[in-house]
């Protein structure tokens, strides 16, 4: 039996930074910078704990809040402009080793100019390296966006250009198709994860076997000047259903659900509506939503509602079809589903709820469990607890109904 590896992750964050003041602590995307990496290790499964690197109270005050711990000061001589990561690391594990008696196998060192991170990410990192006996790291690393074998160093004495790289077996590989040269990998800065044993033996965060963790690019975020911070939230807020993200806690999907409560617009129809020259208005759904309904009343014992704030006739007909009570012209949401919870008797932790723009977002702190269909407001994606593949009034509905049915199949076989 493999004896269990213990892994720290390590954050490094000092205050002194001149290019973006307070970067560690700033809002990204509405909460500091830090709280990305913090959660990105709390939330793996792999990382026994978590500490926060820095020389500054207020990033430790932070970190603090965040979950992580901080129980030790950096030294200032290792906060400076050009402190390099070594003899950081080294100084926490050996500040760890003295102080308390604590030895790690593996670190995660998580820097926090990198905040868009996949969610498993720490996961698969610390997998490879332990799945690789000889590796005495693991390093994120994208397709280079730029290939190195076409570029050239220029002699400052002859002003002369030199090819940059050789390539066994082309003569000149910078007037070569890119198609026929190696592929290249550039260093991302979202991960490490190195064994503690190389670091000290063989003095590097690296050693001398590195294996890849590829990263699909479009998580590439490296916040270095003013400039790249506004594009790093966008591209955190596009793709916060798959990034680790403080504004999403992403709860378990119910053991045993036993109330289905959903939004209409955007939930049942595609958020469009046809008005006609009477003012007549009508709407967009999908049949298979309806085949779902059936199948789930059917093979569950999950109860279903529709709270909507419209107060059309459409939603009161479409609910009326499928067999599902409605609670029309409903402002407050969260406060009608917790009056209908009472009153069936149903737990947070059996209830869903579907929503698909900001006015559903109060039943996050009612509902055990947030479900949006994939074209909901962005900030409906970020906080949900699960997106669904499909878009509303296109089958995401449906889909959920299948989850749901496929949960309930397998309750019956526990």
């Amino acid at each position: 039996m493999v004896e269990k590896q213990e892994v720290l992750a390590i954050i490094p964050a000092r205050g002194g930074s001149k290019g973006i003041p307070g970067k560690n602590i700033k809002s990204f995307a509405g909460y500091p910078l830090i709280a990305y990496s913090i959660l990105a290790a709390l939330r793996s499964e792999r990382v026994n704990r978590v500490i926060v690197s820095t020389d500054d109270e207020e990033i430790a005050r932070t970190a603090r809040e965040w979950g992580a711990e901080v129980p030790f000061m950096r030294p200032a001589e290792l906060a400076q402009d050009h402190s390099t990561d070594y003899p950081v690391i080294v100084h926490a594990l050996k500040w760890l080793e003295e102080h308390e008696n604590y030895h790690a196998d593996v670190v995660v060192q998580l820097r926090p100019t990198s905040p868009v991170r996949p969610r498993n990410l720490v996961d698969e990192a610390v997998s490879i390296l332990l799945a690789n006996p000889k590796a005495d790291s693991v390093r994120g690393v994208v397709p280079s966006g730029q290939n190195p074998f076409k570029m050239w160093t220029i002699d400052p004495a002859s002003g002369e250009m030199k090819a940059l790289l050789t390539v066994p077996g082309i003569k000149e590989p910078y007037n070569a198709p890119r198609q026929s040269l190696p592929a290249t990998f550039w260093q991302t800065g979202h991960i490490d994860a190195i064994r503690v044993s190389s670091i000290f033996d063989k003095e590097s965060l690296s050693g001398d076997t590195i294996y890849p963790l590829y990263i699909d690019p479009k998580f590439t975020v490296d916040i270095d000047i003013p400039s790249d911070w506004s594009n790093a939230e966008a591209t955190l807020l596009k793709l916060a259903a798959e990034a680790v993200d403080p504004a999403n806690m992403r709860r378990a999907f119910p053991s045993q659900p036993r109330f289905l409560v959903m939004d209409f617009d955007g939930v049942f129809t595609d958020n469009c509506v046809i008005i006609d020259e009477n003012g007549v208005e009508s709407v967009r759904a999908d049949r298979s939503d309806g085949l779902g309904f059936g199948l789930l009343k059917a093979q569950t014992p999950v109860e279903c509602l529709i709270i909507s704030k419209e107060r059309n006739l459409v939603v009161a007909q479409r609910a009326k079809k499928l067999g599902i009570p409605v609670l029309q012209a409903i402002d407050d949401k969260a406060t009608a589903l917790r009056d209908e919870m009472r009153k069936r008797g149903i737990r947070a932790e059996e209830t869903i709820f579907v929503g698909n723009d900001v006015n559903d977002l109060p039943t996050l702190d009612v509902a055990g469990f947030f479900v949006a269909p994939s074209d909901s407001h962005p900030e409906v994606l970020r906080r949900a607890d699960l997106v669904l593949k499909n878009k509303g009034g296109r089958g995401a509905l449906r889909e959920l109904c299948d989850k749901l049915i496929a949960r309930w199949r397998a309750i019956s076989k526990e």
